[in-house]
């Protein structure tokens, strides 16, 4: 069911034109239908040449092209025989070269667009927004803002034991992958399917990077024996899979992160042994032998992933890892460039009865006091415009069954709970996006039970 107008609004004595009633058929290939209150033309046994007409038709008293015009076209179809189709073009007869087409096309969006589709618009219905290929990127130009509606329960991800972390990221050319326990998995079909198996030991936190056109997988293992490794992983794009590249001493090792300072690429690991103190090391790439060393011993205590430890009203601050990503940002710089070397800076600490998230800036810190439950991991994420934080409630004393809630900021509220989600020994929270829609998936710490969360907007 077509029907088909085009709208000249160059000039204000322009009226909307009926292409389609240009290029009916004769009476028995077309009938009049209607569909949900809406009427249109059915045909039937009508050739595509059939339907054209020369321009000149329309382009009566000038042959350029109006400035502005509309195209608008309402179309019912219970399918395409090709994966795209041109409901109207305009044709350069003597040429055959196309100069202005209305495709519809079925199946998965084409981010980014190619060369040849520079200057082209593309609406989507299922992103409710209007794009423009510059550059090889699809620049929205009409969008309707998602809102967050509720969230739903999508995917049970069974794991061989515990698990601490999950990390979620894309691998070029192959798609998206997320590692967690001991394996990771491809997105496939609009699931998380094994994908391959990678032997660890207690492992406490995945942390992928790339450097130069390399991607790598770190997994921070945490089982105390007599010589602790962890173990860095390669990206073989012959193979199409993780190869071991590198192993690193490491002394029940809680976490990693990876940054770079001018040309230079660093590994941090943040290590732990309960009970004393233990330095966290630094490492950094070198170039010449293409294998991480050791680059500066820091002392931490106790050391934790996070950038502030677990604190009561009663107890003082910690300090844990002085190289949070966070604060790396800032430091960076100032002290590497000066010295050559890592100092220990005094972070801004929260001290609340409940947990303080804390916003650094240079000299201000904001602090927003939720209440939780042995908070051990926050994630942040939007939706449209809306800015959200998932929090990983782990145990309240007597149980691990709890509920980890998400909060939207609301201003001058601050972050207020929208939604109760109920989880089990919840570890970490990931947010991730795919063509299906955006998701969060959490780990848990004290079940083979891993879950992803698809959240539905409107």
């Amino acid at each position: 069911m077509v029907t088909p107008v085009l709208l000249c609004v160059s000039s204000l004595d322009l009226l909307p034109l009926d292409l389609l009633a240009r290029v009916l058929p004769r009476p028995g290939q077309v009938r009049i239908v209607q569909s949900r209150g809406s009427r249109g033309l059915r045909l039937a046994g009508a050739s595509t040449t059939a339907l054209s007409f020369p321009a000149s038709q329309i382009f009566t008293n000038c042959d350029f092209f109006p400035e502005e015009f509309s195209l608008v076209a309402t179309v019912k179809t219970s399918g395409l025989s090709a994966r795209s189709e041109y409901i109207l073009s305009l044709v350069e007869e003597a040429a055959d070269r196309l100069l202005l087409g209305l495709r519809l096309r079925v199946g998965p969006a084409p981010p980014p667009c190619s060369g040849t589709q520079q200057g082209q618009l593309w609406f989507s219905p299922e992103r409710r927004g209007l794009f423009i290929c510059t550059a090889n990127t699809w620049i929205p130009l009409l969008q309707n803002q998602q809102r967050l509606d509720y969230v739903e329960d999508y995917q049970d991800v069974y794991t061989s034991s515990e698990t601490f972390d999950v990390e979620v990221f894309p691998v070029p050319s192959e798609g998206l992958f997320m590692a967690t326990a001991n394996r990771y998995g491809q997105w496939r079909a609009g699931r998380f399917e094994l994908y391959q198996n990678i032997s660890t030991q207690e492992a406490r936190a995945w942390k992928h990077f790339t450097i130069d056109d390399k991607l790598f997988l770190v997994v921070a293992n945490s089982r105390e024996s007599e010589r602790e490794l962890s173990v860095i992983y390669l990206w073989s794009v012959r193979r199409r899979r993780f190869v071991r590249y590198q192993t690193l001493e490491t002394h029940a090792a809680l976490d990693w992160e990876a940054f770079r300072i001018l040309n230079d690429s660093f590994l941090v690991v943040a290590n732990h042994r309960r009970g004393r103190n233990i330095n966290s090391t630094v490492y950094e790439l070198n170039r010449l032998t293409q294998s991480f060393i050791r680059f500066q011993d820091i002392p931490t205590h106790r050391c934790t992933p996070s950038a502030l430890t677990p604190s009561t009203a009663s107890s003082t601050p910690t300090p844990s890892i002085a190289l949070h990503p966070m604060l790396l940002q800032v430091l960076q710089p100032k002290y590497f460039n000066l010295f050559h070397s890592f100092k220990y800076f005094n972070p801004f600490y929260c001290l609340k009865e409940n947990r303080g998230l804390c916003i650094f800036n240079v000299c201000v810190c904001v602090c927003v006091c939720v209440c939780v439950c042995s908070a051990v991991d926050w994630e942040f994420f939007t939706v449209g415009e809306q800015k959200f934080l998932v929090v990983a409630n782990s145990h309240d004393g007597s149980s691990y069954s709890l509920n980890s809630v998400i909060y939207r900021w609301q201003g001058y509220e601050g972050f207020v709970p929208v939604h109760s989600l109920p989880t089990f020994g919840c570890r970490d929270w990931e947010h991730f996006s795919t063509d299906e829609g955006a998701f969060l998936i959490y780990s848990s710490a004290t079940s083979r039970l891993s879950k992803v969360f698809k959240l539905k907007t409107y």
